[in-house]
């Protein structure tokens, strides 16, 4: 099977390279973007593997499937940067990647910490020699009220690592999790609101989870509650976390993904002039730490993305989900999941 792999990055390679020696599979690997134009090139009857850094949407997938595509697959556990509804309708298969959760589960406790341990001052500080403590208390998990929403893979692991901590655990979804009963109350999201110290976002970006943390759901949460969002940054607006940060209502912020980012996100632009004046502002408050939307970023986790990517396509194509046995049995068998609701919000 021939399978065009696009927005490939430097640290892919090697793990594409281990998938280039398995029996009927012909990889060919492009740094850059699926356009108009490289879409014109693509054999008839392969598969594509995408990145999130590009949008797909209704003029790309019928491109896709005009020229023969059989299947897309991206290395991204959201999917939110393909018109599934529209992929359905011509009938072009797509499948998500998935991988071990822990990379992302550990960051949301280190970035929850973080915001805690006030350790954006404290960094600035030492590094001019100011080692005072004034104003760099912080609190102990044992002693707050953690909301997980979302608990699907990443949010259930959270909620595990979490437990070792001795704080109250609520956690909200659809659909109970038993991988985390005994260690979360499942309840309401208002009820999170309501009584969480810190709420942790843990769900893909749909139309109906799109801005849920806007200035009215900001004004139900506890004075000073502390947010971190190591999903979407579309689940979260912009302007309603600047105005919270503002009025103190937001006590810290922990942010690995952020509104519109998709023009910056794993870039250089050290040497650029940067548009997005509200990411800009909202960043320098002393207790708001943004990084660079890596969470996910471990050996580990980009090795499974590589495989599930090149899995989902062979599966597809073969006519079998990909939440079965590999088609190939060559192929390691690290995961791959077929595109499908992950997980959302409780109704109120």
């Amino acid at each position: 099977m021939k399978i065009y792999a696009f927005e490939v990055r430097d640290d892919e390679r090697e793990y594409f390279e281990e998938l280039s020696e398995i029996p009927g599979i012909e990889l060919e690997l492009h740094p850059e973007g699926l356009t108009g134009n490289a879409i014109s090139k693509l054999e008839p009857g392969c598969g594509v593997t995408v990145l999130g850094m590009y949008n797909y949407r209704r003029p790309e997938l019928d491109m896709l499937k005009e020229r023969g595509v059989l299947c897309l697959s991206t290395r991204t556990i959201g999917y939110n940067h393909i018109d599934i509804d529209h992929a359905r309708r011509i009938g072009l298969h797509v499948c998500n990647a998935c991988y071990d959760p822990h990379g992302v589960a550990d960051y949301t406790i280190m970035m929850i910490l973080l915001c805690l341990r006030n350790y954006k001052q404290a960094l600035w500080r030492t590094q001019v020699n100011d080692f005072s403590l004034t104003g760099l208390m912080g609190r102990e998990l044992k002693d707050l009220t953690v909301g997980i929403v979302g608990t699907g893979q990443i949010g259930s692991t959270v909620i595990k690592e979490l437990s070792g901590f001795g704080c109250r655990i609520l956690a909200c979804n659809r659909h109970k999790n038993p991988a985390v009963s005994g260690l979360a109350e499942y309840v309401s999201l208002e009820t999170i609101y309501r009584e969480a110290d810190v709420i942790s976002l843990h769900l893909p970006l749909t139309p109906e989870t799109y801005h849920m943390i806007n200035a009215e759901a900001l004004s139900r949460m506890k004075k000073g509650v502390v947010l971190i969002n190591c999903a979407r940054g579309a689940l979260t607006d912009i302007k309603a976390l600047i105005s919270g940060i503002e009025s103190e209502q937001i006590g810290a912020l922990g942010l690995d993904c952020i509104e519109y980012e998709e023009d910056i996100v794993h870039r250089d632009l050290r040497t650029d002039i940067l548009s997005n004046r509200d990411m800009a502002y909202l960043r320098q408050f002393k207790n708001v730490i943004h990084t660079q939307h890596m969470a996910f970023y471990t050996d580990s986790a980009v090795k499974s993305m590589v495989h599930c990517g090149v899995r989902g396509l062979v599966e597809m194509a073969a006519g079998k989900s990909a939440l079965h046995s590999c088609a190939d049995p060559a192929l390691p068998q690290t995961c791959g999941t077929v595109l499908r609701p992950v997980c959302a919000l409780p109704a109120e």
